[in-house]
């Protein structure tokens, strides 16, 4: 070969192979997988109307499953999901009857509702120094007893607004339905930050080595604080979605999507511990989720069994990647 030639393609191959995270090779794999096994139950599996509807439906999980990503990143957890889907569905659709600026404020209302939980949660985990399972899941019991206080109880009655509904179910470029382009800026704006920012480098900084990161110069404080706020932006944010797609908030809508959305960012190769992971790997971990859920609804799988699965699952990669991590350390 002469000097300055361009080296053959051929000889790129494997370290481009080396590149590819076999978590995430692996959760696309098993998405191939379970496609070919949905179309053994039923043929209109692999049709494209059905797969972007199940995209659809992925993307409520997408928004939690983002924010749920970057706090595992940083090595913590957040419980409170459940109830701050819920606080942003019921408080948007509260807000959709404030006259005729109902339409205007209920979607940012609800989002901004979720940003101050979990930015009460960073503060109890980054300035109070309490563990992040305990202090979130108090959260969510408080978000819960609000509710449940504001509602006496009962059932709201409060409808989603047009645009809610639109965004949710509505198609305003060709066949791929909104909430999939919703999906799709979310997931560009969560890799430019965490790939093209110093709050992405910082993320991964901490979840690696907080006293390294500190002593660093990173503010620990304030990047965990950040990141439980966008967590809980981004959950309130799923949950304005799903009023809008189910056209009314209810109590418990976002009970079925905690451990989803943790098994979704495990599957996809995020480590649990903190410090590795990629929107990529979590983008075919939410894929894998829905297809599952899907295949377990055709087969009947109770929703107990569904909930044993994702336990199964996520005590699995815990395990996995907990060795690794000693293993590399």
């Amino acid at each position: 070969m002469q000097p300055g030639s361009a080296t053959p393609p051929i000889s790129r191959m494997p370290a481009i192979l080396r590149r590819i995270d076999p978590a995430v090779a692996t959760a696309f794999g098993c998405i191939v997988v379970l496609l070919l096994v949905g179309s053994l139950y039923s043929s209109s599996f692999l049709s494209p109307d059905y797969l972007l509807q199940q995209l659809q439906v992925g993307a409520f999980l997408a928004m939690v499953a983002t924010g749920m990503m970057i706090v595992i990143l940083l090595g913590q957890i957040d419980l409170s999901i459940p109830w701050l889907m819920a606080v942003g569905g019921m408080m948007s659709t509260a807000a959709a009857g404030w006259g005729p600026w109902g339409d205007v404020v209920a979607i940012p209302f609800g989002v901004l509702c979720g940003l101050g939980f979990g930015l009460i949660n960073g503060v109890g985990v980054a300035y109070l120094r309490v563990p992040s399972m305990i202090f979130t899941l108090g959260i969510n019991a408080v978000a819960q007893g609000l509710m449940i206080l504001r509602t006496g109880g009962s059932a709201p009655q409060d409808m989603a607004t047009p645009t809610m509904h639109e965004l949710a179910t509505g198609h305003l470029v060709g066949p791929i339905p909104n909430a999939v382009w919703i999906w799709v800026v979310v997931g560009l704006a969560t890799v430019f930050l965490l790939t093209r920012t110093s709050f992405g480098r910082a993320v991964y900084g901490i979840g690696n080595q907080e006293p390294a990161a500190y002593l660093s110069g990173i503010p620990n404080q304030r990047i965990v604080l950040l990141a439980f706020g966008l967590s809980g932006a981004l959950a309130a944010f799923g949950g304005v979605l799903l009023a809008g797609y189910s056209t009314k908030a209810y109590q418990g809508m976002g009970d079925a999507y905690l451990l989803p959305a943790i098994a979704a960012v495990v599957l996809g190769g995020t480590s649990i511990l903190g410090g590795k992971g990629s929107y990529l790997g979590t983008t075919a971990g939410v894929i894998l989720i829905t297809l599952l859920q899907s295949i377990l609804s055709v087969m009947q799988i109770a929703e107990s069994g569904r909930q044993i699965i994702y336990g199964v699952v996520i005590l699995a990669m815990l395990l996995l990647y907990g060795r690794s991590k000693r293993t590399n350390g």
